[in-house]
């Protein structure tokens, strides 16, 4: 396993974060693990290394929390490990409980807290931006979480990057805890945050952690799991001729290197030196050990420029532009894949 340091700070991760969206109950969603489904995956991340596990009070409505962290007591010392969760989305009733107000905010961590049984998270994240909120508000109450000890760091997920410098400025302002981790999704299909996000973050000595490096399994050219039979969002996302046209390329790298897509999709995500650490939601050992290998995988120029020829620009993917995709067109190919045909549709 390879570590790094989380932007500015002093907090040390690895490279591969363990994602666990798809654990904790399936009265949630119908592809989620259980417990006993759940401890070999997180094990075997255990095992090779991976010291970041990423939670969500949203995940399974507060029983994603419950699960993975009775695993990891079971097989983990809690101080050996950096756990995240993440506040936001509504998981109850009363139309308070969603949000980042500071009534919510201090709800939100004492529930964490309680679900996963420790006296601490060690990164306690927005899950998007509040709109209805004032940000000093929220920035204020996370400050407090953090002096009271509940939380070492705090961070920020899915927003525009003006949102995100208004959130820093605030901190700066005050002398508040400043976030040190933006989690975006970032992928050969979804580029758009390189554009801002990416560059504002490495100048403001961010730390960047990616989620969904495989476009929801487009760029693993499976598209058959229950997952992405049963979620919607997926194919919002990346149902265009431009994704499923990237797609292609990566399956034409892995072929010819005789690997498989996802460790090329994988490998060009954490190739790209602006990326901390990428998030794994795998659903057995095999599909970790797909990251693991991607880790090692260079890939050579004309591969990383088949890979990224079809890309164009797009609509940004957050809460707020649902349903806005604009048409793109990719670009011919070159070099040695000029004129050849991947076998995949």
């Amino acid at each position: 396993m390879q570590y790094t340091r989380l932007g500015r700070s002093g907090l040390k991760v690895s490279r591969l974060c363990l994602g666990t969206m798809n654990m904790g109950s399936k009265s949630w969603k119908p592809w989620i693990f259980d417990e006993s489904e759940s401890e070999p995956i997180i094990g075997h991340a255990l095992d090779n290394g991976v010291n970041f596990i990423d939670l969500a009070d949203f995940y399974s409505a507060g029983a994603g929390e419950e699960v993975v962290c009775n695993v990891l007591r079971k097989l983990a010392k809690r101080d050996e490990l950096v756990i995240t969760t993440k506040l936001g989305y509504p998981i109850g009733g009363g139309v308070n409980n969603g949000g980042h107000s500071r009534k919510h905010v201090f709800d939100a961590i004492e529930g964490s807290l309680s679900r996963m049984n420790t006296d601490y998270v060690d990164i306690y994240m927005l899950h998007y931006f509040d709109t209805e909120t004032p940000i000093e508000e929220t920035m204020q109450a996370l400050d407090d979480v953090v002096r009271s000890g509940k939380a070492r760091y705090i961070g920020v997920s899915t927003m525009y990057t003006w949102q995100f410098a208004r959130i820093l400025s605030v901190c700066e302002q005050n002398g508040w805890a400043r976030p040190i981790n933006m989690q975006l999704q970032w992928n050969a299909a979804y580029r758009e945050e390189e554009r801002e996000m990416i560059p504002f973050c490495m100048d403001q000595g961010v730390g960047v952690s990616v989620f969904s490096p495989l476009a929801r399994g487009l760029l693993s050219c499976d598209m058959t799991s229950i997952r992405n039979q049963t979620d919607f969002f997926t194919h919002e996302m990346y149902n265009d001729a431009s994704s499923r046209a990237v797609a292609r390329s990566v399956a034409s790298v892995a072929e010819g290197r005789g690997i498989n897509a996802a460790q090329v999709a994988q490998a060009w995500v954490l190739g790209k030196t602006e990326v901390s650490s990428m998030l794994v939601g795998a659903d057995n050992q095999s599909q970790f050990d797909s990251a693991l290998a991607a880790l090692e995988t260079e890939l050579d120029a004309e591969e990383i420029y088949e890979i990224e020829r079809n890309y164009t620009p797009c609509d940004v993917i957050n809460d707020y532009t649902a349903g806005k995709r604009i048409p793109r067109d990719p670009r011919p190919a070159q070099g040695r894949f000029a004129g050849m045909q991947s076998s995949v549709a």
